[in-house]
């Protein structure tokens, strides 16, 4: 199993280029199922999630074949042949449920695995059950799948999500561009990705308005045709990279990022010290002199404070001056890292949803073990700024979600290397 290896030491200066949105992407891709003629996303991530999404929609008889070194991604799904997504595929990956919504749109019926993912903490289907069964479909769960069928088509309805979310917002969306009349969702998702994926569908022929409200409205269409659409870049990744000036010293461009994707992250970072000016190219982050100061953290849906940053985050405040609060919203069980961190010297306390972080002068480098995506890159993080040598195991989750980490790392001075078991 690889290691990654980090020493801390001096300050990073340079650029890293951020790529297309991994989360966006996964939404996208299921977006081929709508329609029969061609989809192609530039600007995709080259990551192991792609290439399980891929791996699914192949196994349903459409065409997905990755160009241009894995940045363009070209699909087809004319000649669907399946409308099964098997338990060996989609347990790899939680976003395998959302070609649940496009299959029942397009096809009348589904059967889809529940998912898998990582262990965050579960996150039920029963919001996308519940949207898909306004539309009309009738689902029930039979030997850990859920079979859907909507044999006389989907109809236009009024949906009110319980919660905000994503997936939900997603899967609905996509279903309802097929559906016969007028959909509108009430309380639903806002983030990002959920924009770029309205953008795609509307590129296809799709009806929508409200992307980036908590309304959104579908008018429901005939078919959808095909469209080239660039994939929006990757907030978190964004986020990720910015915190290595912020914890390590130095400066760094994030090449392609874009203030409105991470507006409240970066305010958590100016409070704490930390500038972040917009250039030409994208984002320019700098640690200002001296140390940085504590700042509370509460996780909420878009547009509060990503999840997905709140491990990154912590690494950073860790050697902060004085208290830090975190506060976890979103999912439980996101604080599998705080351990490792005090394997470094971190001082954290985790109390339910909320972790108190006192800030230390430095923290040092030990072995430590990642628990998940945003987890294994936090201690690579850290360890940025740990005296000595971190190694960090487990990192085959950083390959479901960040494309080349040791070589950007590598490209702004960071001493790093990834250690073949």
């Amino acid at each position: 199993m690889d290691s990654i290896v980090v020493t801390g030491g001096g300050p990073l200066k340079g650029e890293i280029p951020i790529a297309g949105a991994k989360n966006a992407c996964l939404a996208l891709m299921p977006a081929t199922i709508l329609s029969e003629e061609p989809l192609t996303l530039t600007n995709a991530p080259r990551l192991s999630d792609i290439k399980t999404m891929t791996t699914l929609l192949q196994s349903l008889g459409a065409e997905a074949t990755s160009l241009q070194d894995g940045q363009v991604l070209a699909m087809s799904s004319h000649d669907l042949t399946s409308a099964h997504a098997d338990y060996e595929i989609v347990r790899k990956m939680r976003a395998s449920n959302l070609v649940l919504g496009p299959l029942v749109a397009r096809m009348g019926y589904a059967e889809v695995s529940l998912p898998g993912g990582c262990a965050i903490g579960a996150r039920p289907m029963d919001l996308h059950i519940f949207g898909l069964e306004k539309l009309g479909a009738e689902i029930d769960l039979r030997d850990g799948y859920l079979h859907a069928k909507a044999p006389n088509g989907l109809k236009g309805a009024e949906i009110p999500l319980e919660f905000a979310s994503v997936g939900a917002t997603e899967n609905i969306v996509m279903a309802a561009t097929l559906a016969k009349g007028t959909t509108v969702l009430t309380n639903a998702a806002r983030e990002p990705e959920i924009v770029d994926l309205v953008r795609c569908l509307r590129a296809m022929g799709a009806q929508i308005d409200g992307e980036g409200t908590s309304r959104i409205e579908i008018q429901g269409v005939d078919k959808l045709s095909g469209a080239t659409h660039q994939v929006v870049t990757d907030r978190i990744e964004l986020g990720t990279y910015m915190l290595a000036p912020a914890i390590a010293g130095g400066e760094v461009e994030c090449i392609g990022g874009r203030l409105e994707l991470v507006e409240s992250f970066v305010e958590r970072l100016n409070a704490a010290g930390v500038e972040v000016e917009e250039t030409q190219r994208g984002l320019k982050v700098a640690r200002k002199n001296g140390r940085l100061k504590s700042v509370d953290v509460t996780t909420e849906p878009f547009p509060g404070f990503p999840t997905d940053l709140q491990a990154q985050i912590m690494a950073m405040l860790c050697t902060a001056e004085g208290v830090s609060n975190l506060h976890e919203t979103i999912f439980e069980n996101r604080f599998m890292h705080a351990p490792e961190l005090v394997r470094m010297g971190a001082e954290i306390d985790v109390q339910g949803g909320t972790a108190t972080v006192t800030g230390v002068e430095k923290l040092r480098g030990a072995p430590v073990m990642a628990t998940d995506l945003r987890a294994s890159v936090s201690l690579i993080l850290a360890g940025l700024a740990a005296e000595g040598e971190t190694v960090v195991s487990r990192v085959y989750h950083l390959d479901r979600g960040y494309e080349h980490v040791v070589r950007k790392f590598e490209g702004v001075g960071a001493k790093i290397e990834r250690v073949k078991a």
